[in-house]
C-alpha cells in the first residue's frame, strides 16, 4: 500500500479514475484543515494499515484516529472490505480526538506561502547599447522605448505570476473548505442519528409513563372510595363466618392502607424526577437544534462564486500580456529598421518615434496600472479566503467539541431512561398489590357468574350425555336386526356349532353412559342472585370510554356469545359430530333427561350471560386503568370493519341468490296457474257443450265423455307440448302433496275458487288405461265421479249419482261451486248419496 501527500484537488482526481465495485483507492479527508490524502489499496487492505499511514503523514497517533464513513466508524481490527470500501463514491473523514476535548487549543491561523514577484529595476539610460555619435535622435529615442517596453513586459509578467498564484491559493483554500463543510456534515449526521435514537426511546418511554401515571393516579384517587363499595357488600351467608362479614374482610385494610401510603409517596417522588427529566430533555434538544444550526449557517456558495468570476481577470491579464509583448517586438523591429537606414520614404524615424510614443501612453495610462488592479484584486480575495478558512477552522474545532458534549449528553440520557424503566417496573409492582382494592370486587361478581355458568353448563353437559346415549342405543338396535337377519337368512345352510364357533351369535353389549357427579359445592344461588350479591355499583359501570380502550385479544374474546349463537344456527357438519345442536335438534318438545328443550336453551342463555359477566369483570380487573396506542385501536377498528364489509357481501349474495330462486318459482306457479285455467275453461265449455247435445243421458256418461273427448282432444291439438304440460302439472301437483305440513303451499297455482274442480283435474292425471277400465266397469246410472286430494296427500274418489230429468242445466261454474249456492242444497244431497253408492262399488272391485 502507498500512500500519497497532501493533494489539492483530491476530490476531483478521485473522480477521474475508472470506478469498480471496489476500488483501489481510497480517499481520506482530515477535518481539523480540510487537507485530503489518498492511498492506493483494496478490500483486503486493513483499516489498522491505514490508521499506521495517517500517523505518517499528518503525525495524528492511532489511538486518536476517528475514521467515519457516514454514520458507521471504522474499527481497525477489520478490513475495508468489511465497511464496502474503497469505492469511489464514498468517502472517509478523520476526526482527531485530542481535538474534541473541551480544554484542547484553538487550531492555529492558515499560514500562506506565495513567493513575492520579481519587480525588475526601471532602466537607465546607460544600460542602451551604443550608438555612433552622430546617430539620429530619432533613433536613440526609438532604442529607449523598447528597453521601456521590454521593462512593463517584464513588470506585467511579475504581477501576472504573482496573481495566478494567488488565484490558485484561492482555490485550494475553498476545497478544503468544503472538505470540512463535508466533514461536518458528516459529524451533524451521526448525530442526528443518536439523537433520533434518544428520541424514540423517549417518546416510548413518555407515552408508558403517561398512562402508568394515570393509571395509578385513578387508583390512588379511587382507593377510598373501593374500600367504602367492599364494606358496603356482604359475603353470600354460607361464605360468612365468624371476622369475616363483607368483602373487606377478605383482605388486610391496615396494610393495604400503609402501602396505599407508600405507593402515594412514591408515585409523587417519581413524578418529580420525571418531570425534572422531561426539562432536561427540552433544554438539550434545543442545545442540539443550534448546533445544527451553527452547523449548517457556512455557506459556501458566494465565496465560491467570487472566485469562479476572478478567474476572468486571470485571462485579461494574459491577453495585456501578450499584447505588451507585441509591442516589443514592433519597437525592436522598428529601431532594426532604423539602425540600418531600411525606412520607407514615407516613415521617417520622427515619425516611428510618434507612432511608438502612443503605444507608450497606452502601456502606462492603461495596461500596467489594469494587471496592477487586478492584482489587488485577488490580494483582496485571498485574504477573505484565508479569513473564511481560519472562520471554517475555528467552526469545525468549536463544533466538534460541542459535538462530543451533546454525545455525552445523550449517552448519560440513554442511561437515565434505562433507570427510569426499572423504577417503573419498580413502580407496577407496588401497585399490583394495591389492585387488590379495585379488582376484588369484580373478581367476587365473576366467580358468582362462574357459579352460574358452571350450574348451568353441568345441566347442559349431562343432557349430551343422554342424547350420547340415545344414540348409542339406537346404532345397537340397528346392529341387531342385521345379525338377526344374517343369522335368519343363512343358518339354515350351515350348522348352528359352526356358527357358534365362528362367534357369529355374539351380541353387542349394552352401552350406558354415565356422568360422575361434579361441580356438587356450587352455591345455591341463580342469576338473579348475582345482581343482589355483588351489585353493579361494587364494580362501576363500564363506560363506552372504556370500551374503546380495551385491546384487541379481550374485544375478541367480548365476542363469544355471539360466535356461540351464529354456530347454533349452522346446520350439522358431514362428520355428523355430536355438539349442541345435535342435543337441541330434532322436534320442538323432545325430553332430554327429563328437561324439555325450552328448559334447555333457558339453561344455555343463562351460562351465556354468566359467562359475559365474568368475561365484563376481567376487563375492569385487567384493563380498568390502562389504555392502549391509537394505533392498536385503528387495527381493531380496521379488522371489524373489514369483518363486517365480508358478512354485508355475503349477506348481499345470498339476499340476490334466494330473490332469484323465489322469481324463478313465482314464474313457475303463474305458468302452472295459467295452464289451470286454461283447463278450467275447456273442462267448462266441454261440460256445457255435451249436456246441450245430450240432455236426456245420465250426468255422469256426459261428464266422463267430456273427459274422454278433453283428453282426446288435447293429445290431437297439443302432441308433444300436451304431454310436456301434463307431466309439469303432475310434478306441480306431487310437490303439494309432499308438503303437507305446510298448508299454504297446498293452494299455491292456483285461487279460491279452484277448490271444488280440483276433482277433475286429479281425475285427468290419472292412467287413460286404468281410467278406462273402470269406467266400462261403471253401472249405467246416472252418476258424476269427483277425485279430491286430502291433507296427506291421498286421492280420495267420490261418486255422485245425477238425475239429468229432475235437475236442470245450470251454469258448469256454478255446480262445480255449489257448496257455497244455497240455491243448489238440494242437488248436494242427492250428490252426497251417489258418492256414497260409487264408493261402495268401487270397494267391491277392488
Amino acid at each position: 500500500m502507498s500512500s500519497g501527500s497532501a493533494v489539492t484537488g483530491g476530490g476531483s482526481a478521485g473522480a477521474e479514475d475508472t470506478a469498480v465495485p471496489l476500488g483501489q483507492k481510497l480517499l481520506v479527508h482530515v477535518a481539523e484543515n480540510g487537507h485530503s490524502f489518498e492511498f492506493e489499496c483494496d478490500g483486503g487492505t486493513a483499516v489498522e494499515a491505514i490508521h499506521r499511514s495517517i500517523e505518517r503523514l499528518c503525525g495524528i497517533p492511532p489511538a486518536d484516529q476517528l475514521l467515519l464513513c457516514g454514520n458507521i466508524s471504522l474499527d481497525g481490527a477489520h478490513h475495508l472490505a468489511y465497511y464496502k470500501l474503497p469505492r469511489d463514491d464514498r468517502e472517509v473523514f478523520l476526526y482527531n480526538k485530542a481535538r474534541l476535548h473541551a480544554d484542547s487549543l484553538l487550531p492555529a491561523p492558515e499560514s500562506i506561502d506565495i513567493s513575492v514577484p520579481s519587480i525588475p529595476l526601471a532602466p537607465r539610460l546607460q544600460d542602451s547599447p551604443p550608438l555612433e555619435v552622430s546617430a539620429d535622435p530619432a533613433l536613440k529615442a526609438l532604442v529607449s522605448y523598447e528597453i521601456t517596453f521590454r521593462y512593463h513586459f517584464q513588470l506585467a509578467n511579475a504581477v501576472y505570476q504573482s496573481s495566478v498564484a494567488k488565484h490558485e491559493v484561492c482555490r485550494r483554500l475553498l476545497r478544503e473548505w468544503q472538505v470540512q463543510e463535508r466533514a461536518l456534515d458528516t459529524a451533524q449526521s451521526n448525530l442526528e442519528h443518536t439523537a433520533h435514537k434518544l428520541t424514540q426511546r423517549y417518546s416510548d418511554f413518555v407515552k408508558c409513563f403517561s398512562q402508568q401515571h394515570r393509571g395509578h393516579g385513578e387508583m390512588l384517587t379511587n382507593f377510598e372510595r373501593d374500600v367504602r363499595r367492599l364494606r358496603a357488600v356482604r359475603l353470600h351467608p354460607m361464605l360468612q363466618c365468624e371476622g369475616r362479614q363483607t368483602l373487606l374482610d377478605l383482605i388486610k385494610e391496615n396494610d393495604l392502607r400503609k402501602l396505599a401510603d407508600g405507593c402515594f409517596s412514591s408515585h409523587k417522588q417519581f413524578d418529580v424526577k420525571v418531570s425534572q427529566f422531561k426539562a432536561n430533555f427540552m433544554e438539550l434538544k434545543k442545545k442540539l437544534n443550534n448546533l445544527f444550526n451553527v452547523m449548517s449557517s457556512s455557506g459556501c456558495k458566494d465565496l465560491e462564486a467570487v472566485i469562479k468570476d476572478h478567474h476572468r481577470f486571470i485571462g485579461d491579464q494574459k491577453s495585456i500580456m501578450q499584447s505588451l509583448s507585441k509591442d516589443v517586438d514592433t519597437s525592436k523591429k522598428l529601431v532594426d529598421e532604423c539602425s540600418n537606414c531600411q525606412l520607407s520614404a514615407s516613415l521617417r524615424p520622427h515619425d516611428a518615434v510618434s507612432a511608438v510614443g502612443r503605444i507608450y501612453e497606452v502601456h502606462e495610462k492603461d495596461n500596467l496600472p489594469s494587471v496592477r488592479t487586478i492584482d489587488r484584486m485577488l490580494t483582496k480575495v485571498l485574504e477573505k479566503c484565508k479569513a473564511k478558512k481560519n472562520e471554517m477552522n475555528t467552526l469545525v474545532h468549536v463544533s466538534m467539541q460541542r459535538v462530543k458534549s451533546a454525545q455525552i449528553g445523550i449517552k448519560g440520557m440513554m442511561n437515565e431512561l434505562h433507570a427510569f424503566q426499572e423504577v417503573m417496573g419498580h413502580q407496577d409492582r407496588d401497585f399490583d398489590n394495591l389492585k387488590l382494592v379495585s379488582g376484588l370486587g369484580h373478581v367476587y361478581r365473576a366467580c358468582l357468574a362462574e357459579v352460574i355458568r358452571r350450574k348451568f353448563s353441568f345441566k347442559l353437559y349431562t343432557g349430551l350425555a343422554g342424547q350420547l346415549a340415545e344414540k348409542l342405543t339406537t346404532e345397537r338396535e340397528a346392529e341387531l336386526r342385521r345379525r338377526e337377519t344374517f343369522l335368519r337368512t343363512w343358518s339354515k345352510y350351515i350348522p348352528e356349532d359352526i356358527m357358534v364357533s365362528m362367534g357369529l351369535f355374539d351380541s353387542p353389549s349394552q352401552c350406558d353412559v354415565t356422568v360422575a357427579p361434579f361441580d356438587c359445592n356450587l352455591l345455591p344461588i341463580d342469576i338473579d342472585d348475582v345482581e343482589k350479591l355483588a351489585p353493579q355499583s361494587l364494580v362501576g359501570s363500564f363506560l363506552k370510554s372504556e370500551r374503546s380502550q380495551l385491546p384487541k385479544s379481550s374485544l375478541s374474546n367480548s365476542s363469544i356469545s355471539g360466535s356461540l349463537s351464529k354456530s347454533e344456527q349452522c346446520p350439522l357438519n358431514a362428520d355428523d359430530k355430536m355438539d349442541f345442536q345435535d342435543f337441541l335438534g330434532g322436534c320442538d318438545t323432545v325430553d332430554i333427561a327429563g328437561t324439555s328443550r325450552l328448559e334447555v336453551e333457558n339453561a344455555r342463555l343463562k351460562a351465556e350471560l354468566a359467562s359475559a359477566i365474568a368475561v365484563l369483570c376481567s376487563f375492569g380487573v385487567e384493563y380498568r386503568y390502562e389504555s392502549i396506542d391509537e394505533g392498536q385501536i385503528d387495527n381493531i377498528l380496521k379488522d371489524a370493519r373489514e369483518k363486517t364489509a365480508a358478512a354485508l357481501s355475503a349477506k348481499d349474495e345470498y339476499a340476490d341468490h334466494l330473490q332469484s330462486m323465489l322469481t324463478e318459482k313465482q314464474e313457475q306457479c303463474l305458468s302452472y296457474e295459467k295452464r289451470i285455467q286454461q283447463l278450467e275453461e275447456r273442462l267448462a265449455n266441454q261440460y256445457i257443450q255435451e249436456h246441450m247435445t245430450s240432455g236426456s243421458k245420465d250426468a255422469s256418461d256426459s261428464l266422463l265423455s267430456a273427459f274422454k273427448a278433453n283428453d282426446c282432444n288435447l293429445d290431437h291439438i297439443s302432441g308433444e307440448r300436451q304431454t310436456q304440460v301434463l307431466d309439469e302439472s303432475s310434478v306441480a301437483m306431487d310437490e303439494a302433496s309432499s308438503t303437507s305440513e305446510q298448508p299454504s303451499k297446498q293452494t299455491e297455482g292456483g285461487d279460491e275458487n279452484m277448490t271444488d274442480i280440483s276433482g277433475a283435474l286429479n281425475l285427468q292425471l290419472l292412467d287413460c288405461a286404468n281410467f278406462n277400465a273402470f269406467m266400462a266397469e261403471l253401472p249405467h246410472d246416472n252418476e258424476h265421479k269427483i277425485v279430491k286430494s286430502d291433507k296427506d296427500g291421498r286421492i280420495l274418489t267420490q261418486s255422485t249419482t245425477i238425475d239429468t230429468s229432475g235437475v236442470p242445466i245450470e251454469d258448469p261454474l256454478s255446480i262445480l261451486n255449489s257448496s257455497t249456492n244455497e240455491n243448489h242444497t238440494s242437488e248436494l244431497r242427492n250428490k252426497e248419496l251417489l258418492v256414497s253408492e260409487l264408493q261402495n262399488t268401487l270397494e267391491l272391485h277392488a
